[in-house]
């Protein structure tokens, strides 16, 4: 059985510590004990972790190993149109279990009013909601959460290949490009609901954005989101 993963701000001096809900839900509901062991990981590198002090909401760990990992080969951002915030945080959830390396929410012309502000309060607890995604799915590193960007400055976000989803017919889709023309970063750009109007589908071409699509079915943006990552997770893994 695979050891429980957790994420703590720093391994310094071979030593760890797990504060706050984390540490009391391991304190209080696994009932850890001094001298079992864990998975942790600083964001960037995975060590197997003793415990050496347990208290309600603190526990300390002394590093035993490092643990070699694959590392990802590619980085896969995710541009995200804010919707209501409910379903908003469930893609944050999957799109982190799928892998994703960073998820910047989009306000586009026909996003909510108000979602913009909103949103920037909410950073933090949508990281919160990703790192606890991160464990479960026994990731290493944490995505990055991004503050919401305007659609203009979204579409100069850089990677290799960059692919927004499109609802009118004769996009190629996704599945068939991301085949060929994923390279090492990716970026998937999501329409809000209502789709995208003409002047955003200006800007984007002209940014050098190419539109896909993930067939005839009109999609929830979170439904989209997760079956776009889902398919250049799938192209990544078979290449």
């Amino acid at each position: 059985m695979a050891r429980r993963r957790f994420f703590v701000d720093e391994v310094r001096r071979g030593e760890a510590e797990l504060e706050g809900e984390e540490a009391e839900h391991l304190t209080r509901v696994l009932r850890v004990e001094i001298g079992q062991r864990y998975e942790i990981s600083d964001g960037s590198r995975l060590y197997l972790g003793e415990v050496i002090e347990a208290r309600k909401r603190s526990v300390r760990f002394r590093v035993v190993e490092s643990l070699e990992v694959a590392e990802p080969g590619v980085r896969i951002v995710l541009l995200a149109s804010l919707i209501k915030f409910e379903r908003f945080e469930w893609m944050i959830e999957k799109a982190t279990e799928l892998g994703v390396t960073t998820i910047i929410p989009v306000q586009a012309e026909r996003s909510e009013n108000g979602l913009e502000l909103a949103a920037r309060k909410r950073i933090e607890r949508w990281s919160k909601i990703a790192r606890s995604a991160s464990q479960q799915s026994r990731r290493i590193h944490l995505p990055e959460m991004r503050l919401p960007l305007q659609l203009r400055e979204a579409a100069q976000t850089d990677a290799r290949s960059r692919f927004y989803l499109e609802e009118t017919p004769g996009c190629p889709m996704l599945l068939s490009v991301a085949d060929r023309q994923v390279g090492e970063s990716v970026a998937v750009l999501v329409g809000p609901e209502g789709g995208w109007t003409d002047r955003e589908r200006g800007q984007l071409v002209a940014a050098g954005w190419r539109a896909t699509s993930l067939g005839p079915q009109i999609l929830r943006t979170e439904t989209a989101a997760i079956a776009a990552l889902a398919v250049l997770t799938s192209a990544i893994s078979s290449r």
